[in-house]
């Protein structure tokens, strides 16, 4: 009896998972072992992870669970959204470890593991979670996974030109992660999405319980973003001003936010959508700058600044750019990063020129913990050109990998729908036992 053909993406994605879970066995089994310090490393190893593990886990909480329940405002895609975010997590993580590993660490023909290369591998793993926010719930699980396997080599040769080559400061990445994950994210959609605009779906209408879930995924995002700043500083003063500085800004911008979206809404009431949004603004925008010495009002009008530009881009660039350009921005990645890090990115360069009149000679090293200068990042604002080069290059092989026949969208009547994943218990919720021909018959007509 013949497989309905919407059964094939589901029945392609354990055995997409398996092949690649087998071959990274195969491939630790060989090249990959854990540092072995010596003797008198032993006590810097020590302080080093007692001094990064703490930061670690706090990303952790909130990429799988901050993240993750921020995403279930979708109110039959719950668990879709937590479990897919948490797949893509860990997909992208590895992903990116054997890549940076095979670039980066090789030595000998062993690749020395340690927590540091695991966190910037979590980073990378960062570009993805964001990216998919423009397609949520209207992409199949196996798109996403090819969309990571194609985004995370173009990330990581995005940030080689932007940090390595040409020196950018942008220490809780602003510009290499926020930014380039946005308009990743936006490429694919548009080229996946390309034909038409996608009418609101039905169940795409968030109710109050879906909401509640997602604000509270955004006061733990919001709790633990410094964490994810400061991370990769100097400890010492540079990680103690990059967290006050985003602690400044996610305050400024939480405030912010309630004001503007009350004085946009005509009854003056909160828009929840701003709220989870909005309130985070801050955090995006100062990664660029969190570590450079500046006066606390700084951080703080970054702050509002973000905030603004937010709520301005939901209420009226979002339903003008799904007019004009018929895109679709699911989750609103464009007002949630891509503006707050334009705006992130400019505030450094105004940083870096008003650092470099400072005559004190301690500025330099204030400002970068990887040992950039002042210089080096007015030079290295042209790596917009190098990132737009990669990104153009990484849009084309995945808008190609996505349309792959085998990997066809779900059906319009099961977007934003967990039943077509997940073993629902309440069978009333469920689709009826003639759904599988039907469903066939939807994909196979999308995908003309």
């Amino acid at each position: 009896m013949a497989v309905p053909p919407s059964t094939h993406p589901r029945r392609l994605l354990p055995l997409f998972l398996g092949l690649f879970q087998g071959a990274l066995l195969l491939f630790f089994a060989l090249f990959v072992t854990y540092d072995e310090p010596s003797a008198e490393d032993t006590n810097l190893v020590a302080n080093q992870v007692y001094s990064t593990f703490p930061f670690f886990q706090d990303i952790q909480v909130m990429l799988v669970v901050g993240l993750g329940l921020l995403l279930t405002f979708l109110p039959r895609y719950g668990f879709s959204a937590l479990t897919h975010n948490f797949l893509l997590l860990n997909f992208s993580m590895q992903w990116a470890l054997v890549l940076q590993g095979l670039l980066q660490h090789l030595h000998h023909g062993q690749i020395h593991l340690d927590l540091h290369k695991l966190l910037i591998s979590e980073f990378a793993a960062v570009t993805v979670l964001i990216s998919v926010g423009a397609i949520l719930g209207r992409a199949s699980p196996c798109q996403l996974l090819v969309m990571a396997t194609c985004e995370i080599p173009i990330y990581l040769a995005s940030e080689w030109v932007i940090v390595t080559c040409l020196g950018v400061l942008d220490v809780g990445g602003t510009i290499t992660i926020h930014v380039f994950s946005c308009y990743f994210g936006l490429g694919v959609s548009k080229a996946l999405f390309r034909a038409t605009q996608q009418p609101l779906h039905p169940k795409e209408t968030p109710t109050p319980s879906s909401d509640l879930m997602s604000l509270v995924g955004t006061l733990i995002l919001w709790v633990f973003w410094p964490s994810f700043v400061a991370v990769l500083c100097q400890p010492g003063d540079a990680q103690h001003r990059a967290i006050l500085n985003t602690l400044l800004a996610m305050s400024a911008s939480a405030i912010t936010t309630v004001v503007a979206s009350s004085l946009l809404e005509r009854d003056g009431k909160l828009s929840l959508g701003h709220l989870q949004n909005g309130s985070l603004a801050g955090g995006v925008a100062i990664g660029a700058v969190a570590d450079m010495a500046m006066p606390p009002v700084a951080a703080l009008a970054l702050g509002s600044l973000s905030a603004v530009l937010c709520v301005l881009g939901f209420r009226f660039l979002t339903p003008l750019l799904g007019r004009k350009l018929t895109l679709l921005d699911q989750c609103g990645i464009h007002n949630l990063h891509g503006l707050p890090g334009i705006l992130g990115a400019a505030a450094s360069v105004l940083a870096v020129l008003v650092a470099s009149k400072d005559t004190s000679g301690s500025q330099p090293s204030q400002l970068s913990p990887a040992g950039g200068n002042a210089s080096s990042v007015l030079e290295g604002q042209g790596g917009s050109g190098g990132q737009a080069l990669c990104q153009a290059a990484g849009l084309a092989v995945a808008a190609a990998a996505l349309r792959l026949p085998c990997l066809a969208r779900p059906p319009e009547r099961l977007c934003f729908d967990d039943s077509l994943y997940f073993k629902i218990q309440d069978q009333a919720e469920s689709p009826g036992p003639d759904s599988s021909a039907e469903e066939g018959a939807l994909a196979l007509k999308e995908q003309v």
